[in-house]
């Protein structure tokens, strides 16, 4: 105890702490391995679920009564349906948050609400812990307390960071995949070839580059085969992504297939508007460089200059020996 409430110990954990995850972030690329066989197979599994779905909802408008077995989850499941936490802390926001992070499956939901609720519970606890029998400091114990509810809610918070975190990841790789893979598709339908051949042909073309993009396009294609109305899964794609040109290709699609206009051409236009959309995001980014390396250029490059420029006159005329 008197160990963890010495600051030097706990200074020199935290610096081995920062040592070993700067170490995982460097590394991490290295041994990153390539996870687009598990995206297909997990849409391969959702494909199925939209089949069995809508096997399931024919046989109901027919009149016969399918059967859907049910089964438990586990702890998560429990804990998340006994204190009715989806009323009280899910609404549609969430759900959209979580598809869009690419957690669609039921058991998502039920993790996310269980550590929404575990979390605070636990930090409050340890803080409260270390606050008053690891390192009791000369503070007012109100202060402790305040300190550790603190924590304690940046533990709620946590699990909806992190899913926000992800959402931005998934959504930027398909941003920077969507004009290749929208010029893809534009080829694949001036080819001759079905909406979805050309999906799914993009999606095996587009892959490496993006493997989110290669599993959203793959299960756009599974539900405009098993969807009773087309317009349902273009809307789905552009709800899953959140993205506007993604919206925008949609939308296109929606009025080509109701109108019977020529697709090829609205392609083509929100190709070239991708197109310059990135680059244009790429050149703001460029342009917004030089006023961040200021601050470094000054911390870092100037004092060694001046060092480099005045420590030899600094010597000969201290009379030291160069």
């Amino acid at each position: 105890m008197e160990a963890l409430a010495d600051p030097q110990t706990l200074i020199s954990i935290l610096a081995a702490i920062a040592i070993f995850a700067t170490i995982i972030t460097l590394a991490m690329p290295l041994l990153a391995k390539d996870d687009l066989g598990d995206r297909m197979k997990s849409v391969a599994i959702e494909r199925d679920k939209i089949r069995a779905r809508e096997r399931a909802r024919l046989a109901e408008e027919q009149g016969r009564k399918a059967s859907l077995r049910q089964g438990d989850e586990g702890l998560f499941q429990n804990v998340v349906e006994k204190l009715n936490l989806k009323a009280a802390l899910a609404d549609e926001n969430t759900f959209i948050n979580l598809t869009m992070a690419g957690y669609r499956q039921k058991k998502h939901i039920n993790i996310f609400l269980f550590f929404k609720v575990v979390l605070p519970i636990i930090l409050l606890s340890l803080s409260l812990f270390y606050f008053f029998v690891v390192s009791p400091a000369d503070r007012v114990p109100m202060m402790n307390v305040l300190f550790a509810c603190a924590i304690g809610m940046a533990g709620f918070y946590l699990p909806s960071i992190l899913v926000k975190n992800a959402v931005s990841k998934r959504q930027l790789s398909i941003k920077r995949a969507w004009p290749d893979g929208l010029d893809l598709l534009l080829i694949c339908v001036e080819s001759g070839m079905s909406l979805e051949a050309s999906m799914k042909k993009v999606a095996v073309e587009v892959g490496l580059q993006s493997p989110e993009l290669a599993e959203e396009l793959t299960l756009t294609t599974a539900e405009l085969s098993y969807l009773q109305e087309r317009r349902q899964a273009h809307e789905n794609l552009a709800k899953r992504t959140g993205l506007d040109q993604v919206k925008a290709v949609t939308m296109a699609l929606i009025q080509a297939e109701r109108y019977g206009t020529p697709l090829s051409t609205a392609l083509r236009a929100l190709s070239q508007e991708s197109r310059d959309m990135r680059m244009a995001e790429a050149e703001k980014k460029a342009a917004a460089l030089p006023p961040k390396l200021t601050v470094p250029m000054i911390i870092f490059f100037l004092p060694v200059l001046f060092a480099v420029i005045i420590g030899p006159a600094a010597i000969q005329i201290s009379g030291l020996p160069s």
